[in-house]
C-alpha cells in the first residue's frame, strides 16, 4: 500500500497494521499462488478437461454448435474456478496490506508524524482519543485512557488502561487496567504515551495473520465425487465404444461403420453433464442465496450448507446488535424498571433524575458506547439532549487507577454548580461516603444485575455552591442515586431462528470473548438454553481429547481468544461435525477460515473476516443464516434430483446404441442424434431441476452426513431401474416396430420420440423425492413448462420440417403411431411412480 494510502487514514480493517511483516521485511511472494499458477493447476483438473475435450470431438465430427456450447460451458468452469480461487488468496494479501493510520512517535527527543508501517520496536508512540493503536507497546504514562479492542476480541466495550496496573500472565487483549495496548485497537478516551514492544507477525494481530497462512482448505466434496464418477464414466464408455466396435466389424464385417458407430456410442456415454451441471446448479444456487441477502463467495460452502450439524457465533455483532443500550434502572431504595417493559412517557421522577444525571456525567460527545447509550436514551426516552442545553461544562475529572470514577461538572447562572458522577459501585460507594449497610445493599443489587449480563455503573450528583471547585471528586458532596444496567440487546430475529436450526437438527454454539455471565445470559435469551460456560482458562489446561469431549455438549464458551476459537472449531471437525462460524472481527478469521463454512457479517465485519469467510450476509441478519442453510439444503437435493435423471437417461441411450449391433437390426442412433439428445437434457437437467421448489421436510429433517455420498447405491439403483424400465419400453417398440414391417427409417423416428418421450417422463418422476403422483405432476415449476413446450417444439420441427427430417433420417410417422409414443412415456411414468414407496426413505437419507 502506498505512502499516500497510509496518510489519508484508513478503515477500521484497514487499520488492523500489517500481519506478516516485521519491519520492513515481507515474506517470500512464492507462498502465495498467482492466478496464472490457479490457471494451471485448473486446467489439469480431469472434470474440465474431459469437458473440453467433449467439445473437440463434436467439433471433429461436424456438430459446431454442440462443440461451442461445451467449449463455453469449459471456459466459463474455468473462470469462475480461477476467480473463486484467487479470492481465497486475498486473505493473505488482506493481512499483508494493511496499513494502519499514521502515528505520532518520539525519536531523539523529538515529536514525529510516521507511516504506521515504519513504526519499530522501541518506538515511544503517543496515544490520544481518536488514534489507533499502531503496533502492541507496553504503556509508561496514562491519562484516562480506554481503548476499544473488538478488532480482537470482538466486544465493544472499551477496556481502561493504566500503568500500575498489575499484568496479567496470559498478557492477550480484552482486559482491565492492563498497561498493554495493541495494534489496531482505538483509544476512545484519554491519553498516554507507549514503548513499542512488537510489530507485524509478533503483535498480537499478526499472530491471527500467522494461523490464517498455516490452514488448509479442503476441497469441495462434490467436486472430487463428480470428477471420481466422471473418471469411471470415461473408463466405461470407453470400454463399451470399443466392444461396439469389435462386435460390429467382427459381425458384419464393416469395419469403417463399425469406427463410426462406436464413436456415437463414445458420444452418447461421455458424461459432459455432470460437471455442467454442477456447475450450473452451484452458480445459480449463489444466485438464488444471494436473492436472501447473502453473498456465497465460494462455490464449496453452498454445497456443505446442507450437511452442517454445529453453528458456532460470535456474541457481538452476530447474536447482538453491536450497540450498548441501557437495561435497568435501578435506585437507591432499591426501586427497578426495566426499559423492554417500559410505557413511553411512564418514566418516574427519580428514574428520570438518574438517566439524565448519567447523561451528564458523560462526555458531551462520547466515542465511549456506555456513554453514547447514556446520550441517547436521554434523547429519545426523555426527549431531551444529555446535557442541559442552559449549563455549561466547566471541569471534568477523569478515572484514576486507584479510583474508577469520573466527573463533570456543569454550570448554571440560575442554580449554581452541579457534578455528575458514574464508574464503578465500589469507587462512587466512596465518594458518597456510604454505610456499611448501604454498601452490602448496593452490592447485592450489582450481584443481581450482573448475573443478568448487564454491564453495572453507578450514579451520583452534587451540588456545589463555591466558586473554587475542589482539587479532586472527592471534595464533592455527593448523593447516591442509584445503578444503570447496560447491555448489548439482542437481535430480534434470533430467538426465532435458532429455533429452526434446532428443528433441523443443527447445534447452535457461542463462542464469545465476554465474560461467562454476560454470555450465559445472551445465550439464555436467544434460546441456546445453555447448562454450563467453558472458559478461556479452563481450555487452557485441557488437551485435545479433553476439549473435544465438551465441544460435543458445551453450548457456550466464553473468555476465549483467536487461537482457542480456532481450537474449538477443529475440535468439532475432528469428531466429524460439520461446522459453521460466524463472525465479523480480525479475531474470527482463522476460525471462519478453518471452519467447513465461514460466515462473515458483511456490514459491519472487516475486510479481513470477509477474506476468510466463506458466505458474507449482507444485512448482518443471523435469520439470514438460516435462510441460506434451507436454500443449501434444497439445492443439494435437486442436484441429486438432477444427478438421478442423468445415470437414468445414460442407461436407455447406452442399450439402445447397442441394441441393434447385439440383434443385427438397423442403427437407432448416430451422431446428430447424439447431439439432439444432449441438447434436451442439458437444459432439462440444469434449469427443470434447478428450479424445483424444496421438500416439504427440508428444515425438519436431520443433517446429512458429513460422509455422505451424492451417489449413493439408492441413488445408483434408482437410476439403473428407471433406464433399464425406459431401454426395455423404447426397444421394444423399435423392435415391433421393425416386425411388423415398418420402414426403418419410420421406425428409426418411431423409437426416437419413444425415447424423448419417456425422458420427459423421466424428469417427471424425479421431480420429488415424495411417492405422490400428484407431486410429480402439479407441482409448480414455470421452468417445465417452458422445457416441455420448446421438446414439442423440436420434435415436431424434426418431424414436419423436410430439411430436418432428411438430417435425422425420420421417416413420416402417423397419429396412431404418436399414440404409441406417448403411451410410452405415459407408461413409464406410471410404472416408476407406482414402485417410487420403495426408493423414498433410502433417496432420503
Amino acid at each position: 500500500m502506498s505512502a499516500q494510502a497510509a496518510r489519508t487514514g484508513l478503515s477500521r480493517a484497514e487499520a488492523a497494521a500489517r500481519l506478516l511483516k516485521e519491519g520492513h521485511n515481507e515474506l517470500p511472494r512464492a507462498l502465495h499462488r498467482t492466478p496464472l499458477r490457479i490457471l494451471m493447476e485448473v486446467l489439469r483438473e480431469p472434470m474440465l478437461a474431459l469437458l473440453l475435450c467433449g467439445g473437440l470431438i463434436y467439433l471433429l465430427l461436424g456438430g459446431l454448435q454442440e462443440a461451442l456450447l461445451l467449449l463455453v460451458f469449459g471456459a466459463m468452469s474455468t473462470l469462475i474456478t480461477v476467480v473463486q480461487e484467487t479470492r481465497t488468496e486475498r486473505v493473505l494479501e488482506a493481512l499483508r496490506d494493511l496499513t494502519s493510520p499514521r502515528a505520532l512517535v518520539i525519536r531523539d527527543g523529538e515529536r514525529l508524524r510516521i507511516a504506521g508501517r515504519e513504526v519499530a520496536r522501541g518506538d515511544l508512540v503517543l496515544l490520544a482519543e481518536g488514534d489507533r493503536v499502531p503496533a502492541d507497546a507496553t504503556l509508561v504514562e496514562s491519562r484516562d485512557l480506554q481503548v476499544d479492542e473488538s478488532l480482537l476480541t470482538g466486544e465493544s466495550v472499551p477496556v481502561r488502561k493504566q500503568v500500575a496496573g498489575t499484568p496479567a500472565e496470559d498478557h492477550r487483549p480484552g482486559g482491565d487496567d492492563q498497561p498493554f495496548v495493541y495494534s489496531g485497537s482505538l483509544v476512545v478516551r484519554g491519553e498516554g504515551v507507549a514503548v513499542v514492544t512488537a510489530t507485524g507477525p509478533r503483535s498480537e494481530i499478526g499472530k491471527i495473520g500467522q494461523s490464517l497462512q498455516g490452514l488448509q482448505l479442503e476441497p469441495p466434496r462434490l467436486k472430487q465425487q463428480t470428477a471420481r464418477l466422471v473418471k469411471l464414466c470415461a473408463i466405461g464408455g470407453a470400454a463399451i465404444s470399443l466392444a461396439a466396435v469389435v462386435l460390429y466389424g467382427t459381425l458384419r464385417g464393416e469395419w469403417l461403420q463399425a469406427v463410426l458407430a462406436g464413436i456415437a456410442i463414445g458420444m452418447s456415454m461421455l458424461p459432459e453433464e455432470f460437471p455442467v451441471v454442477l456447475t450450473v446448479f452451484i452458480a445459480m444456487g449463489a444466485w438464488r442465496i444471494s436473492r436472501a441477502r447473502v453473498l456465497t463467495r465460494r462455490a464449496a460452502a453452498i454445497e456443505t450448507l446442507g450437511s452442517a450439524t454445529v453453528l458456532c457465533t460470535d456474541k457481538t455483532g452476530t447474536l447482538t446488535q453491536n450497540q450498548m443500550s441501557v437495561v435497568e434502572l435501578r435506585l437507591a431504595n432499591g426501586a427497578c424498571l426495566r426499559i423492554s417493559s417500559l410505557e413511553p412517557g411512564h418514566i418516574e421522577r427519580h428514574f428520570v433524575d438518574l438517566a439524565r444525571c448519567a447523561a451528564l456525567a458523560s462526555s458531551p460527545e462520547p466515542f465511549d458506547p456506555m456513554e453514547k447509550a447514556f446520550h441517547s436514551f436521554a434523547r429519545e426516552r426523555l426527549k431531551e439532549g444529555g446535557a442541559d442545553v442552559r449549563r455549561e461544562l466547566i471541569r471534568s475529572y477523569g478515572l484514576r487507577p486507584e479510583l474508577l470514577a469520573m466527573t463533570q461538572v456543569w454550570s448554571d447562572a440560575a442554580s449554581g454548580n452541579l457534578a455528575a458522577a458514574k464508574g464503578a459501585p465500589e469507587a462512587i460507594a466512596r465518594l458518597c461516603r456510604m454505610s456499611d449497610a448501604d454498601q452490602i445493599s448496593m452490592r447485592e443489587d450489582v450481584d443481581v444485575m450482573a448475573r443478568n449480563g448487564l454491564r453495572v455503573l453507578a450514579i451520583a450528583t452534587a451540588e456545589h455552591g463555591g466558586e473554587a471547585l475542589p482539587s479532586t471528586q472527592e471534595g464533592f458532596a455527593f448523593r447516591f442515586l442509584g445503578l444503570i444496567g447496560l447491555a448489548d440487546p439482542i437481535r430480534k430475529s434470533v430467538p426465532a431462528a435458532v429455533r429452526e436450526c434446532r428443528s433441523a437438527g443443527i447445534r447452535v454454539t457461542m463462542i464469545t470473548g465476554d465474560y461467562p455471565a454476560t454470555a450465559l445470559a445472551i445465550a439464555s435469551e436467544a434460546g441456546l438454553e445453555p447448562s454450563s460456560v467453558v472458559t478461556g482458562a479452563q481450555i487452557v489446561a485441557m488437551d485435545d481429547a479433553e476439549l473435544s469431549k465438551f465441544a460435543k455438549s458445551v453450548n457456550v464458551f466464553a473468555r476465549i481468544t483467536p487461537d482457542q476459537k480456532l481450537r474449538i472449531v477443529q475440535a468439532m471437525k475432528a469428531d466429524g461435525e460439520v461446522v459453521a462460524m460466524t463472525g465479523d472481527g480480525v479475531n474470527d478469521a482463522p476460525s471462519l477460515e478453518a471452519a467447513h463454512i465461514g460466515i462473515a457479517m458483511g456490514g459491519r465485519g472487516t475486510d479481513v473476516a470477509r477474506e476468510a469467510s466463506s458466505i458474507v450476509l449482507l444485512d448482518d441478519d443471523f435469520g439470514s443464516i438460516v435462510s441460506a442453510i434451507r436454500l443449501g439444503r434444497r439445492i443439494y437435493d435437486n442436484l441429486r434430483k438432477a444427478m438421478t435423471f442423468i445415470f437414468a437417461v445414460h442407461v436407455p441411450i447406452a442399450g439402445l446404441a447397442l441394441f441393434p449391433l447385439v440383434f443385427g437390426l438397423p442403427l437407432i442412433f448416430s451422431p446428430v442424434h447424439i447431439a439432439f439428445l444432449e441438447m434436451i437434457i442439458d437444459p432439462v437437467c440444469s434449469l427443470v431441476f434447478e428450479a424445483e421448489q424444496e421438500e416439504r421436510d427440508v428444515m425438519s429433517r436431520p443433517p446429512r452426513r458429513a460422509d455422505a455420498a451424492l451417489f449413493t447405491r439408492a441413488l445408483i439403483g434408482w437410476s439403473v431401474l428407471q433406464g433399464v424400465m425406459a431401454f426395455v419400453l423404447v426397444a421394444l417398440t423399435f423392435a415391433f416396430a421393425l416386425r411388423g414391417g415398418m420402414p426403418p427409417d419410420e421406425a428409426r423416428a418411431l423409437a426416437f420420440f419413444s425415447l424423448v418421450l419417456c425422458i420427459v417422463g423421466l424428469v417427471l418422476v424425479n421431480r420429488s423425492f415424495s411417492a405422490s403422483f400428484a407431486s410429480a405432476v402439479f407441482r409448480p415449476n414455470a421452468v417445465l413448462l417452458w422445457i416441455l413446450l420448446a421438446v414439442v417444439a423440436i420434435l415436431a420441427t424434426s418431424l414436419l420440417w423436410a430439411p430436418a427430417s432428411a438430417l435425422f433420417r425420420f421417416g413420416p410417422l402417423h397419429l396412431d403411431d404418436l399414440t404409441v409414443t406417448l403411451g410410452a412415456g405415459l407408461t413409464l411414468l406410471v410404472l416408476l411412480e407406482l414402485l417410487k414407496p420403495i426408493w423414498t426413505t433410502r433417496l432420503r437419507s
